[in-house]
Protein backbone atom coordinates (compact mmCIF):
# COMPACT_ATOMS: atom_id res chain seq x y z
CA UNK A 1 0.00 0.00 0.00
CA UNK A 2 1.64 3.49 -0.81
CA UNK A 3 0.79 6.46 0.85
CA UNK A 4 0.46 9.54 -1.92
CA UNK A 5 0.74 12.69 -0.69
CA UNK A 6 -1.56 15.44 -2.51
CA UNK A 7 -1.97 18.88 -2.54
CA UNK A 8 -4.24 21.02 -5.14
CA UNK A 9 -4.42 24.38 -5.88
CA UNK A 10 -7.80 25.80 -7.11
CA UNK A 11 -9.74 29.36 -8.54
CA UNK A 12 -12.42 28.72 -5.55
CA UNK A 13 -13.80 26.67 -2.36
CA UNK A 14 -14.99 24.13 -4.20
CA UNK A 15 -15.68 21.75 -7.54
CA UNK A 16 -17.89 21.87 -10.50
CA UNK A 17 -18.66 25.36 -9.13
CA UNK A 18 -14.93 26.37 -9.25
CA UNK A 19 -11.70 24.39 -11.18
CA UNK A 20 -8.64 22.80 -9.87
CA UNK A 21 -5.70 24.73 -10.75
CA UNK A 22 -3.07 22.13 -10.43
CA UNK A 23 -1.85 19.61 -8.13
CA UNK A 24 1.02 17.81 -7.11
CA UNK A 25 1.57 13.90 -5.77
CA UNK A 26 4.77 11.85 -4.19
CA UNK A 27 4.81 8.99 -2.47
CA UNK A 28 5.83 8.74 0.55
CA UNK A 29 9.15 6.84 0.67
CA UNK A 30 12.88 7.58 1.38
CA UNK A 31 13.95 10.17 -1.46
CA UNK A 32 10.43 11.01 -2.65
CA UNK A 33 11.70 10.33 -6.18
CA UNK A 34 8.23 9.39 -7.29
CA UNK A 35 6.29 12.55 -8.26
CA UNK A 36 3.38 13.88 -10.63
CA UNK A 37 2.55 17.05 -11.70
CA UNK A 38 -1.19 17.66 -12.99
CA UNK A 39 -2.13 21.30 -14.69
CA UNK A 40 -5.72 21.09 -15.44
CA UNK A 41 -7.77 23.93 -17.54
CA UNK A 42 -11.09 25.04 -16.05
CA UNK A 43 -14.26 23.52 -15.66
CA UNK A 44 -15.90 26.32 -14.87
CA UNK A 45 -16.62 30.19 -15.79
CA UNK A 46 -15.94 30.80 -12.44
CA UNK A 47 -13.44 32.14 -10.41
CA UNK A 48 -12.54 34.17 -8.07
CA UNK A 49 -9.47 36.49 -8.39
CA UNK A 50 -7.99 36.24 -4.88
CA UNK A 51 -7.93 32.65 -4.85
CA UNK A 52 -6.59 32.02 -8.30
CA UNK A 53 -3.88 34.70 -6.93
CA UNK A 54 -2.62 32.31 -4.04
CA UNK A 55 -1.35 29.85 -6.92
CA UNK A 56 0.29 32.21 -8.57
CA UNK A 57 -0.72 32.10 -11.87
CA UNK A 58 -2.95 34.07 -14.00
CA UNK A 59 -6.39 33.67 -15.61
CA UNK A 60 -5.12 33.44 -18.76
CA UNK A 61 -2.09 30.66 -18.08
CA UNK A 62 -4.84 28.60 -16.35
CA UNK A 63 -7.28 28.70 -19.46
CA UNK A 64 -4.40 27.48 -21.85
CA UNK A 65 -3.74 24.23 -19.31
CA UNK A 66 -4.50 20.87 -20.34
CA UNK A 67 -7.55 19.24 -21.18
CA UNK A 68 -8.59 18.00 -17.09
CA UNK A 69 -9.73 14.90 -19.08
CA UNK A 70 -6.06 14.17 -20.54
CA UNK A 71 -4.59 15.38 -16.88
CA UNK A 72 -6.65 12.52 -15.06
CA UNK A 73 -6.11 9.93 -17.17
CA UNK A 74 -2.22 10.29 -17.08
CA UNK A 75 -2.72 10.37 -13.19
CA UNK A 76 -4.90 7.39 -12.66
CA UNK A 77 -2.45 5.47 -14.91
CA UNK A 78 0.75 7.11 -12.73
CA UNK A 79 -0.87 6.11 -9.06
CA UNK A 80 -1.78 2.36 -11.08
CA UNK A 81 2.18 2.16 -12.13
CA UNK A 82 3.38 3.27 -8.58
CA UNK A 83 0.80 0.37 -7.11
CA UNK A 84 0.84 -2.25 -8.95
CA UNK A 85 -0.59 -3.92 -5.54
CA UNK A 86 -4.10 -1.53 -6.17
CA UNK A 87 -4.03 -0.11 -2.89
CA UNK A 88 -2.91 3.65 -2.66
CA UNK A 89 -4.01 6.23 0.41
CA UNK A 90 -4.68 9.46 -0.41
CA UNK A 91 -2.72 11.90 2.34
CA UNK A 92 -3.17 15.73 2.77
CA UNK A 93 -2.48 18.56 5.00
CA UNK A 94 -6.44 19.35 4.36
CA UNK A 95 -8.43 16.42 2.58
CA UNK A 96 -11.60 18.51 3.12
CA UNK A 97 -10.25 20.64 0.43
CA UNK A 98 -7.53 18.45 -1.41
CA UNK A 99 -9.71 15.40 -1.34
CA UNK A 100 -12.85 17.03 -2.93
CA UNK A 101 -11.19 18.22 -5.97
CA UNK A 102 -9.07 15.35 -6.61
CA UNK A 103 -12.23 12.93 -5.80
CA UNK A 104 -14.75 15.28 -8.60
CA UNK A 105 -12.30 15.29 -11.21
CA UNK A 106 -11.78 11.23 -10.80
CA UNK A 107 -14.87 11.03 -11.23
CA UNK A 108 -16.26 13.27 -13.77
CA UNK A 109 -13.50 12.63 -16.38
CA UNK A 110 -12.10 8.79 -15.32
CA UNK A 111 -15.28 7.43 -14.09
CA UNK A 112 -13.54 6.10 -10.38
CA UNK A 113 -11.58 7.48 -8.02
CA UNK A 114 -8.62 5.39 -7.40
CA UNK A 115 -8.25 6.49 -3.67
CA UNK A 116 -11.47 5.21 -2.84
CA UNK A 117 -13.60 7.38 -0.66
CA UNK A 118 -11.31 8.41 2.71
CA UNK A 119 -8.28 10.10 2.46
CA UNK A 120 -5.60 10.97 5.83
CA UNK A 121 -5.32 14.06 7.39
CA UNK A 122 -1.09 14.86 8.55
CA UNK A 123 -1.89 17.20 11.63
CA UNK A 124 -5.33 13.95 12.85
CA UNK A 125 -2.16 11.84 12.29
CA UNK A 126 0.49 14.06 14.07
CA UNK A 127 -2.03 14.89 16.98
CA UNK A 128 -2.77 11.59 17.56
CA UNK A 129 0.91 10.08 17.33
CA UNK A 130 1.89 12.84 20.09
CA UNK A 131 -1.52 12.36 22.19
CA UNK A 132 -2.44 15.84 22.32
CA UNK A 133 -5.12 17.51 19.89
CA UNK A 134 -4.00 21.30 20.34
CA UNK A 135 -0.55 20.11 18.25
CA UNK A 136 -2.30 19.41 15.17
CA UNK A 137 -0.25 22.41 13.51
CA UNK A 138 3.20 21.48 15.41
CA UNK A 139 3.92 18.88 12.24
CA UNK A 140 4.37 21.86 9.94
CA UNK A 141 8.15 22.81 11.60
CA UNK A 142 8.74 19.11 9.59
CA UNK A 143 8.53 20.43 6.18
CA UNK A 144 12.08 21.07 4.87
CA UNK A 145 10.71 22.07 1.39
CA UNK A 146 9.71 25.47 1.56
CA UNK A 147 5.30 26.00 1.27
CA UNK A 148 5.47 28.25 -1.72
CA UNK A 149 1.80 27.17 -3.04
CA UNK A 150 3.56 25.36 -5.95
CA UNK A 151 1.39 22.07 -5.69
CA UNK A 152 4.38 19.53 -6.21
CA UNK A 153 6.65 21.49 -3.44
CA UNK A 154 3.81 21.53 -1.07
CA UNK A 155 3.43 17.49 -1.42
CA UNK A 156 7.18 17.23 -1.34
CA UNK A 157 7.36 19.53 2.15
CA UNK A 158 4.33 17.14 3.70
CA UNK A 159 5.85 14.36 2.36
CA UNK A 160 9.43 15.23 3.95
CA UNK A 161 6.91 15.79 7.49
CA UNK A 162 5.87 12.40 7.54
CA UNK A 163 8.84 11.30 6.91
CA UNK A 164 10.56 13.15 9.45
CA UNK A 165 7.64 11.53 12.04
CA UNK A 166 8.53 8.00 10.66
CA UNK A 167 11.96 8.49 12.02
CA UNK A 168 10.86 10.00 15.27
CA UNK A 169 9.05 6.31 15.67
CA UNK A 170 5.60 7.17 14.13
CA UNK A 171 4.57 3.20 12.98
CA UNK A 172 3.89 4.81 9.47
CA UNK A 173 3.73 1.52 6.55
CA UNK A 174 5.59 2.66 3.25
CA UNK A 175 4.30 0.09 0.77
CA UNK A 176 4.23 -3.65 0.35
CA UNK A 177 7.25 -6.11 1.00
CA UNK A 178 7.66 -9.16 -0.67
CA UNK A 179 4.82 -11.30 0.87
CA UNK A 180 2.50 -8.35 0.58
CA UNK A 181 2.28 -7.27 4.18
CA UNK A 182 2.83 -3.37 4.91
CA UNK A 183 6.41 -2.73 5.76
Amino acid sequence: MAWIVVDVEADGPCPALYSMISFGAVIVEPGLSRTFKGLTAPVSDQWLPHVLAISGESREQHLAYPDPAETMAAFQAWIRQQCPEGRATFVSDNPAFDWQFINYYFHRFVGDNPFGFSARRIGDIFSGWKGDARQVADWKSLRRTRHTHDPLDDALGNAEALLAMREQGLKLPLGLDAEGRAR
